[in-house]
C-alpha cells in the first residue's frame, strides 16, 4: 500500500462554511496556485461534484486530470484519479471536525503516484508542499469572507 501524506489546519469558520469553499470548484483558480482551470463534469442528486476536470500547473509538473469525488455526510470529501497525463494514481481527502467556538479542524490526506520515476522521499516532500499550500489557501479564502454564500446543492 502506498504511503500517504497528511496535514491539518484550524480555520476560524464553521465546517459548513469551509465545505462550501471546498465544494466550489469553479473558484479553485482564485485561491489555489496550482489549479488554472476547474470544470465540473458530473454532479450527484444534491448538486455536488462527482467528476471534475482540473488543469494544473505546479511549475515542473503540468497536468490535465479528471478526479472522481465521493462525499461522506457533510464533513468529508475524498477523491481518486480517473485519468491524467502525468499521474498513475492520486487519492486524497478533506476531513472537517468542529474545533470549538466556530472553528474547524481540516485534515488533508494525499497519496500521489507519478508516471515518471521519483524517489519516495522526494514524492512525499512534493505531497507535503501541495497539502500545505492547499490548506493555507483554503484558510485564507474561508477567513476572508469571500466564500460562496451557499454550497452546491443547497437551495
Amino acid at each position: 500500500m502506498a504511503e500517504h501524506t497528511s496535514s491539518s489546519i484550524t480555520i476560524e469558520a464553521a465546517p459548513a462554511d469551509v465545505m462550501a469553499v471546498i465544494a466550489d470548484f469553479a473558484r479553485y483558480p482564485d485561491w489555489t496556485g496550482e489549479v488554472k482551470l476547474a470544470e465540473v463534469l458530473e454532479t450527484d442528486a444534491r448538486g455536488r461534484a462527482e467528476q471534475v476536470r482540473l488543469v494544473m500547473d505546479a511549475g515542473a509538473i503540468k497536468d490535465d486530470q479528471v478526479l472522481g469525488y465521493t462525499w461522506t455526510g457533510d464533513n468529508e470529501v475524498s477523491w481518486s484519479l480517473v485519468k491524467s497525463q502525468m499521474l498513475r494514481s492520486l487519492d486524497g481527502s478533506y476531513l472537517l471536525k468542529p474545533a470549538g467556538q466556530g472553528a474547524t479542524e481540516v485534515t488533508y490526506r494525499l497519496t500521489v503516484d507519478v508516471k515518471i520515476p521519483m524517489l519516495g522521499m522526494i514524492k512525499r516532500k512534493a505531497e507535503k508542499v501541495i497539502i500545505d499550500r492547499a490548506l493555507a489557501g483554503l484558510k485564507k479564502r474561508v477567513e476572508s469572507g469571500e466564500a460562496s454564500a451557499e454550497a452546491p446543492g443547497e437551495k
